[in-house]
């Protein structure tokens, strides 16, 4: 049987609808519009079987021909093994399917509730892109999509996400839902295309000093963007970026002035009160009255916030800064003691006996707390 018929010269050039071959079982697929699907066509019996490669020219990270070629190679590998493979409707289970059946698999294997939490908040938070994806289209260039923005900036959790991505794959390649390499796999490739977790620096977030703060933020004020009203929320309530930007109406409590991040959306895997300011909670109504039907607070990319954070900084400023501004704030001009400006900032305590005592989150101490702080993010003359 001949072999390798297509190029892609010769794939560009097809747009008459149907199935052409590019031998040993490759079809790619066009259909009415022009798109391109490769499939996989073979036969258990009588019964005609086939299976979804993944797009050509279509997506975020389509699938090429030389791509294709690799997987086509892998699935005749497992047949020439007599395994069975799923074919059809089936094969299109999304990645959000499969982790949620992972997560399953697994619950006996997470040490505490608290493991499960994490494993659930990392792959929902950072591999959100991946969710509505088929499993078996998900590629490298897919898995370094979700990877990147965090790799440098939190490689500890950027690695963890990586291997619970591969885990899910692995899961799928195991219910026959993937076929080939795991794009997860370090050693697979990703290698070659990110910087080695050991040659990675954390530092420290560049802070803007908390005496120039009030004078950036009055400059921050004079935009009504949304990315501005992020980045104010964000130093009122020392709250991290992911928590401001996965923030929905239904968290908050205007009467009561209160902010409820749940648990799944935290760092520590724990549920979080925020006492709200008179200004946090005008910026809340101000979003509220643009929100159009959505039920998400700020409709903003981290980038965005960057940038208009270091508009008004004038310098190379971070988000994450912003709590460092304040924990220097609280040490240097208050005298609330440290456990409640931890608690603000969510940290858990590390003295485990200390922990073990203060149950309690402090929350109408740190409502005057972030009173004192809005007001002197406003005192700008």
């Amino acid at each position: 049987m001949a072999t390798n018929k297509l190029s892609e010269s010769k794939i560009q050039r097809l747009t008459k609808p149907g199935i052409y071959s590019d031998g040993d079982g490759l079809f790619i697929r066009v259909q009415k519009g022009g798109s391109r699907n490769w499939i996989f066509i073979f036969r258990r019996g009588r019964v005609r079987k086939e299976i979804g490669l993944g797009g050509y020219g279509q997506g975020t990270a389509p699938v090429s021909l030389v791509l294709a070629r690799e997987k086509a190679k892998a699935v005749r590998e497992r047949l020439a093994r007599g395994d069975e493979l799923v074919s059809g409707k089936s094969s299109r289970t999304t990645f959000r399917e499969m982790m949620e059946a992972t997560i399953a698999v697994k619950e006996k294997e997470f040490r505490n509730e608290k493991h499960r939490a994490q494993w659930s908040m990392t792959l929902t938070r950072y591999a959100a892109d991946l969710h509505h994806m088929p499993v078996a289209d998900i590629t490298r260039d897919d898995v370094v999509r979700v990877l990147t923005p965090i790799w440098e900036t939190i490689p500890e959790t950027a690695d963890r996400l990586r291997m619970r991505i591969a885990s899910v794959i692995d899961h799928a390649k195991a219910r026959g839902l993937y076929v080939g390499d795991n794009p997860a796999d370090w050693r697979g490739g990703l290698k070659d295309l990110l910087a080695p977790r050991q040659k990675l620096s954390r530092g420290h977030h560049k802070a803007i000093g908390y005496k120039d703060l009030p004078e950036a933020l009055a400059r921050l004020r004079t935009s009504d963007a949304i990315s501005a009203l992020a980045v104010e929320f964000t130093c009122l309530t020392v709250a991290r970026s992911g928590e401001i930007r996965g923030a929905t109406f239904p968290e908050f409590d205007f009467d009561e002035a209160l902010w409820v991040i749940p648990a799944i959306r935290m760092k520590a895997c724990r549920e979080h009160r925020v006492p709200l300011s008179a200004r946090a909670v005008d910026i809340l109504r101000k979003m509220k009255e643009q929100a159009s039907g959505s039920s998400v607070v700020f409709p903003i990319s981290d980038t965005a916030m960057v940038k208009s954070l270091r508009r008004a900084t004038c310098d190379d400023s971070t988000l994450h800064g912003l709590r460092s501004s304040f924990r220097d704030w609280c040490g240097d001009m208050t005298s609330h003691p440290r456990e409640v400006a931890e608690a603000a900032l969510a940290h858990t305590l590390k003295d485990k006996t200390e922990a073990a005592y203060r149950r309690s989150d402090a929350l109408e101490k740190r409502r005057l707390l972030m009173d004192q702080w809005a007001a002197y993010c406003q005192s700008a003359k």
